[in-house]
């Protein structure tokens, strides 16, 4: 093999030194400053064929000057290159400048239900839902003076923030009890809302079950802001001290990686507990794939037979590593379901937060799913609801309503679009539903145009047919209302039937139905108001006011002060359309 013959080398700092000495040559002196030019020699590889060129050897005194002189030149330059290659040094290890944030928080995008003729499809299935975060989340926005994206708002979730009064089982034989009312729109008197009411039996905290809690807990770097990881301690803390001996509490940590931060722990060891969570600090990136699973292996390790078994995913949804896809997340979630461990979700922050990811994991978990924009609202998840949120009375809850075409023009269901069913999987076992926790209230709205009315949205058709004749003998209902669900632990669910009649129709609304129409429209027109006709924000306002009842904890007047807010935010130019990520 022949190889190439090497090239002199100079050492590496004359290397440097001989560069610099050639770059000073071709710049020029700053303004105002006299630069003595160094003599340049000529170099070549052969330095004999170079020897006949050098000039005689000067006279001793001027040699030593020369040398002198030479050196002191060498000397500046190379403090010139320290100082040079310091710079560079300092400039390769500097951060870089920190760029403004990018807003990519993520919604699930969806379309408000269309109006339906009753003749055409006459049946109405739908998932309940007990989730409250769409209303502390788009709350956080209204304070900040930030205009929600529409697709944060979810309608059932705010009439769900609030409570109705509708009233509770007389026994435990049914988990829960379903009650009606039908009065005039305050939009269009021409319509009528019907509000759907279920609410669930009651626990007192003294006699729930001994509980398996896992708190997980994303510590990544996102969640270093305020309002996520040190809000997240204040949450958890505030549920501590309501724990009990028989209880279990373990916390696992996911940033980069998954670890056990605190093995399954009687729960009445507040200290202890509270000090693990102290502890805890954010940092690194965020594998929430692998932060579940391992929260799952502990869960069934301290499992609590005939007991709570549940995770509390606490996190800003921000997954960025390990299994990101959501799709994935949720079906393994959903596998592991059947082992009878619900996974619930608290959201945190804002910016990255993924409510999409947050609300869907809940879904498949058969947990519940919050977001925490203060310590107050921390203490009415976990502390004023924490029977509710922990504990399961029902699961796999459909309601389905069957409207008579000959009463009943059209229908609308107002909001639950991400929770309708199919008509046939209202009775098939195998297709999940939402769960009710113990003392939960849930509340639907559906807007109706009765035969004849007037209030009809729909052009009349053509080739129309009449009232069948099952419809003609039943002239006095104007629909039946069917609700199935199962007892814990149970595969088949049960049947409630009961139907609506026309003359329930009250000439006003309760106090209830006044102001659940209010938060509707309130919702509606944070949506861009296409369901609620005229009515504007002084018109909900109105009603928000005059339907505030009792209001023991304050909701309902922050609320009107939250129509403030809205009135304000709506009225300035919406934020572009790409700053909120949609999925």
């Amino acid at each position: 093999m022949r190889t190439r013959p090497k090239s002199p080398r100079l050492p590496a700092g004359a290397t440097l030194l001989l560069a610099l000495a050639l770059a000073g040559c071709h710049s020029a002196p700053p303004a105002g400053s006299v630069r003595e030019e160094p003599p340049v020699a000529a170099w070549t590889a052969d330095p004999a064929a170079a020897a006949p060129l050098a000039p005689p050897p000067p006279p001793p005194a001027i040699a030593a000057m020369e040398a002198a002189r030479a050196k002191q030149r060498q000397d500046a330059m190379a403090s010139q290159a320290q100082v040079h290659l310091a710079a560079q040094a300092r400039m390769a290890l500097a951060p870089p400048p920190l760029a403004p944030a990018a807003n990519t928080e993520r919604y699930e995008g969806r379309d408000d239900n269309p109006v339906r003729r009753a003749s055409e499809q006459p049946v109405s299935t739908f998932s309940i839902d007990v989730d409250t975060g769409s209303y502390a989340n788009v709350r956080r926005m209204l304070r900040q003076g930030v205009r929600p994206p529409a697709d944060a708002v979810r309608v059932e979730e705010f009439l769900n923030y609030f409570s109705y009064g509708h009233p509770a089982p007389a026994t435990r034989e049914v988990p829960f009890r379903v009650t009606t009312e039908l009065a005039p729109s305050p939009w269009n008197p021409k319509r009528q809302l019907l509000m759907v009411g279920i609410k669930g039996y009651d626990v007192a905290k003294a006699v729930l079950p001994p509980a398996n809690l896992v708190f997980l807990v994303d510590t990544s770097g996102s969640m270093q802001s305020p309002d996520k990881l040190p809000l997240l301690k204040q949450a958890f803390a505030q549920l501590v001290p309501q724990l009990r001996a028989q209880d279990r509490v373990s916390i696992v940590v996911y940033a980069g990686s998954a670890g056990l931060v605190l093995p399954p722990t009687p729960g009445n060891r507040h200290d202890e507990i509270l000090a693990a969570l102290d502890r805890l600090e954010a940092g690194g990136s965020t594998n929430g794939g692998d932060g579940i699973r391992l929260a799952y292996a502990v869960a069934r390790q301290a499992f609590a037979e005939g007991g709570v078994n549940r995770i509390l995913l606490a996190t800003d949804g921000d997954f960025n590593v390990g299994t990101v896809d959501r799709g994935t997340l949720e079906t393994w979630v959903a596998d592991q379901r059947r082992s009878g461990i619900a996974l619930s979700t608290l959201g945190f922050g804002e910016g990255n937060y993924n409510d999409a990811m947050a609300e869907r994991l809940a879904d498949a978990g058969d947990g519940n799913h919050a977001y925490i924009d203060s310590p107050e609202e921390a203490r009415k998840v976990l502390v004023e609801q924490m029977q509710a949120t922990l504990l399961t009375i029902a699961n796999d809850v459909k309601v389905q309503i069957e409207f008579n075409p000959a009463q009943v023009a059209e229908y609308r269901l107002v909001g639950y679009e991400n929770r309708l069913l199919e008509r046939e999987d209202f009775a098939n076992d195998r297709v999940d539903a939402g769960d009710i926790g113990a003392g939960h209230e849930v509340t639907a709205l559906y807007e109706i145009a009765l035969a004849g009315s007037g209030g009809e949205r729909l052009p009349a058709l053509r080739y129309g047919t009449g009232a069948t004749p099952a419809a003609a003998s039943t002239g006095g209902e104007l629909a039946h209302l069917r609700l199935r669900y199962k007892l814990p632990g149970q595969d088949r669910s049960r049947l409630i039937e009961t139907p609506i009649r026309r003359d329930a129709l009250a000439a006003r609304p309760s106090q209830s139905l006044h102001f659940a129409a209010a938060v509707a429209g309130y919702a509606d027109l944070l949506r861009g108001g296409g369901n609620v006709g005229d009515w504007d924000w002084d018109d909900v306002a109105a009603s928000a006011r005059a339907a505030a009842g009792e209001d023991r904890r304050g909701l309902r007047r922050e609320f009107a002060a939250l129509v403030e807010s809205a009135r304000q935010v709506t009225a300035g130019t919406p934020p572009p359309a790409a700053a909120i990520a949609v999925e």
